[in-house]
């Protein structure tokens, strides 16, 4: 008996339920970075908790992905840009996961800093979120969109955030300066910014795999100079 080839409806249909996967893990992540801010500048303990027991989905979630992605390969062969996008999606999935470990780091802080008032109200670390949140959004739907121009274009926000780190990495060690006994909050803000970087960092990532995805180029956007950040602190 011969075997039966899966039509192009059905081929389609596979596509989409990967793509719809990879959605659904961005909206995942997307909800945990916000409330990750949420529970940290309420200093809320149970939201915290609530945060780091969720990352289990996400990680399944992501598992999810990379089986619909073998599965496809296996059944329907896909070429050229199908190959591509299935692919990108594994890469897609596997940041996701990793921006979703970082939100669960900034929870993992707050439980740790619950027990004292925040060091000083949180303004640049709020806004930095909300940008890293609208770069993870717009990226998504470039990736929905096949759109390698405006994949560009979002991996360029990445010098907001990284500015507003900048920011933050001054302002906090002044504190520290002025005030040693400060030392162990104002780091944990530090690392609670970095974590928030990280994030926008691996959206340039996701930017990347949709325009190889769509150019089938490999091409590295926003290289980042190192050189002289953070090299006057005075």
């Amino acid at each position: 008996m011969s075997r039966r080839h899966p039509t192009r409806v059905e081929y389609s249909g596979e596509l989409k339920a990967i793509q719809d996967d990879v959605l659904r893990l961005g909206s995942m992540v997307d909800r945990q970075i916000g409330r990750a801010i949420e529970a940290l500048r309420e200093q809320n303990v149970e939201l915290a908790r609530q945060i780091i027991e969720l990352d289990q989905e996400i990680n399944d979630q992501r598992w999810k992905v990379e089986d619909g992605t073998i599965r496809i390969i296996a059944r329907q062969s896909p070429i050229a840009g199908d190959l591509r996008h299935v692919m990108a999606s594994v890469h897609i999935a596997t940041n996701l996961e990793r921006m979703g470990d970082h939100a669960e780091g900034i929870a993992r802080l707050t439980l740790r800093t619950a027990n004292e008032p925040l060091l000083k109200e949180l303004i640049d670390i709020p806004e930095m979120a909300r940008l890293a949140s609208r770069m993870l959004t717009a990226s998504l739907d470039a990736f929905v969109n096949k759109d390698a121009e405006r994949a560009r274009e979002i991996a360029g926000w990445d010098e907001q955030v990284d500015n507003l780190y900048e920011v933050v990495y001054r302002d906090l060690l002044q504190v520290m300066i002025a005030d040693p006994q400060t030392i162990t909050r104002a780091t944990h803000l530090l690392w609670v910014a970095h974590n928030l970087e990280r994030i926008a960092d691996r959206v340039t990532n996701i930017c990347e795999r949709i325009i190889f995805s769509v150019t089938g180029q490999f091409e590295e956007v926003n290289v980042k100079d190192f050189s002289d950040r953070f090299a006057d602190t005075n």
